[in-house]
């Protein structure tokens, strides 16, 4: 057997990128957690607590490589198959959907848990962030996009960040141009790429092999296609005579800003037709919140219809997702929130017992002083005491 070495001072060490919430963010944290899930119940969304590890065909169904790449893997001592640690819960409420619930209404799901990355996704994002999200299977119609944006909006708003950006795209725009440009799926891989970083000398160089002049002119323009609503008058420009998937994408962006201008009427919407995060997953409109001074998309969600298909039913799905931890840091108010609890001297006196479960039943933090200490009211979290006054035990602030 291995000894274990005691000399070892590095112990209380973290692995890389892997965080705790300590007081008072862990506070902060779980208030809103309750807050986001009362507001979804409020939408009609049932909440759904998938495992933590399941099977890795199961986990990883309908997802892109890079989510393969994210998963922690470990040998099931049972079944001697291969197991994963979820790293997104998208397809766990997805199988849930479609092989648990097996409704044929309109179904919405919601969950708040925390999911496990081999690595970061960037400099400063957590390997364990906690994944809220919200998901609407059974409708494919713009109202279930506008409805869950709306609610993701809701959600930041919970968190203090008002007046995002919303940032709007179609990957059927890009797939059905690349179609028509009969490119094969490395190449369009290579794209995409390509158009997420805006490397337009890398794009030239791509475009050059397609013979197709009006296809290779299509998707040259997509690098320059962003900005406000008139970036679709100039896109139907540059796309006319495009195929009829590519003009539906462009036609369902145009009822979906509709559509939010009236439900959400100051969202301001900001169109990339070549940001398309979550590409190799989503099939329909693809969106993402954005606050100034963030670099980083806060939320972002799609449409991801027929993902349910391998668990033997296809139905039109979409949601969106989001780091409650990565929220409650780029929300100014973290840790803000005023120390309050009441310090109370530890004693069997009845009529004191009695007052410390009255405050407590009223809400109010109450802490016992431990016998033998003198810790300060500050250090224990405390602005009041509670104080024998003419045989009464009150409540008053602390100087």
């Amino acid at each position: 057997m291995k000894e274990v070495d005691f000399s070892r001072d590095d112990r209380w060490l973290l692995p890389e990128a892997v965080d705790e919430v300590l007081p008072p963010d862990a506070a902060a944290l779980e208030g809103l957690r309750r807050r986001i899930l009362d507001t979804c119940k409020s939408w009609g969304y049932e909440l759904v607590m998938p495992p933590l590890i399941e099977f890795v065909d199961s986990l990883l169904v309908g997802m892109a490589d890079d989510l393969d790449l994210q998963t922690f893997r470990v040998t099931d001592q049972l079944s001697g198959r291969m197991m994963g640690v979820r790293a997104d819960m998208t397809p766990q409420a997805a199988r849930i959907d479609a092989h648990q619930l097996r409704r044929d209404a309109v179904t919405r799901l919601c969950y708040l848990g925390t999911v496990l990355n081999t690595r970061p996704e960037g400099p400063g994002h957590s390997r364990n962030p906690v994944q809220l999200g919200a998901e609407i299977y059974g409708h494919d119609g713009v109202e279930s996009d506008v409805e869950i944006i709306a609610l993701m909006l809701e959600t930041l708003a919970l968190v203090g960040l008002q007046d995002p950006i919303l940032d709007l795209g179609h990957v059927g725009i890009l797939h059905g141009l690349a179609q028509e440009a009969k490119l094969d799926p490395a190449q369009e891989t290579q794209l995409f790429d390509s158009l997420q970083r805006k490397a337009t000398g890398e794009l030239r160089e791509l475009l050059q092999d397609i013979s197709d002049a009006e296809a290779r002119q299509r998707l040259a323009a997509l690098v320059n296609l962003n900005g406000d609503i008139q970036v679709l008058d100039e896109a139907a420009e540059h796309f006319a005579g495009a195929g009829e998937p590519v003009l539906a994408a462009l036609a369902r962006l145009r009822d979906l800003a509709a559509a939010l201008r009236r439900q959400v009427p100051d969202v301001r919407l900001h169109f990339d037709l070549a940001e398309l995060s979550g590409y190799r997953f989503h099939n329909g409109v693809v969106f993402a919140a954005f606050m100034p001074g963030h670099g980083k998309a806060l939320a972002r969600g799609g449409r991801y219809d027929g993902i349910g298909a391998v668990f033997g039913r296809s139905r039109p799905a979409t949601g969106f997702s989001a780091d409650l931890k990565a929220l409650v840091r780029a929300s100014r108010g973290v840790g803000a929130a005023p120390v309050r609890g009441i310090l109370a001297p530890w004693s069997d006196d009845a009529d004191l017992l009695t007052r410390v479960r009255q405050l407590r039943q009223a809400g109010e933090r109450v802490v016992m002083a431990m016998p033998g200490r003198n810790d300060s009211p500050r250090s224990l979290g405390c602005d009041r005491h509670l104080l024998a006054r003419d045989g009464r035990w009150q409540v008053e602030a602390i100087d």
